[in-house]
């Protein structure tokens, strides 16, 4: 859903802009805040392309928005969850800005971002949705090893698993890198690649310390988000 084009000033300098796909109102479907109301902001542009992505709508398509309507339009839906997201909403850099001035603004907020960028710099305050690119993504060489130490007990790994070969890729990948120590590790299976049910026997037989999680939008909309 665009924002009005009355809101939209071009002539704004980019410090103060971002380029935005969409943002709308649904059930977060992912991670901790799964079930709340959210608000979602899409940004435009992401230099990975993974083969099982589902927003690739949002590679190229959006407009330039000052960060101050965009908080307006944020504040329409009266619910505290907010959550940026993309494409890759760290490839641009007034994300950062955006983030700060969505909790200085009271809101909940976090970042579903690829971790092939680096998060260091983003708000203490945002919990940052990190993934982990398994090799059936096609992208596993961007992973981004330095972000590892940065993650605190508030943030989150997503691996999104293609087949059996990206789950022993995975159990391995938590093993070298201690990664259940640092933060809660999301174990999510590749919509229609995998069996959930599998995923899930998986992990109850090598007994892992993740969480299993659904995409509750895809179970409730399938493939078209919820609005």
């Amino acid at each position: 859903m665009a924002l009005s084009s009355a809101r939209i000033v071009e002539e704004l300098p980019k410090g103060e802009r971002l380029r935005i796909n969409e943002i709308f109102h649904s059930l977060q479907g992912e991670a901790d805040a799964a079930g709340f109301r959210t608000v979602f902001v899409r940004l435009t542009g992401c230099p990975l392309r993974c083969q099982y992505c589902d927003t690739e709508y949002a590679f190229h398509a959006g407009e330039w928005h000052d960060i101050g309507a965009i908080l307006d339009r944020v504040e329409e839906y009266a619910t505290p969850h907010v959550c940026v997201t993309g494409g890759e909403p760290l490839a641009q850099p007034n994300c950062r800005l955006l983030l700060t001035r969505l909790c200085d603004a009271g809101h909940q907020v976090s970042l579903e971002t690829s971790g092939a960028l680096d998060i260091s710099g983003v708000d203490a305050r945002v919990v940052r949705v990190v993934d982990v690119k398994t090799p059936g993504s096609g992208e596993a060489a961007r992973n981004r090893i330095e972000n590892f130490p940065l993650l605190t007990s508030r943030d989150q790994l997503k691996f999104v698993i293609c087949s059996r070969e990206d789950f022993d890729w995975s159990k391995a990948f938590l093993e070298e890198h201690s990664l259940p120590e640092r933060c809660q590790i999301l174990f999510s299976p590749s919509y229609t690649q995998i069996s959930p049910k599998d995923l899930a026997q998986w992990i109850l037989a090598d007994r892992l310390p993740v969480r299993f999680q659904l995409q509750l939008h895809k179970v409730l909309w399938g493939d078209t988000p919820g609005r």
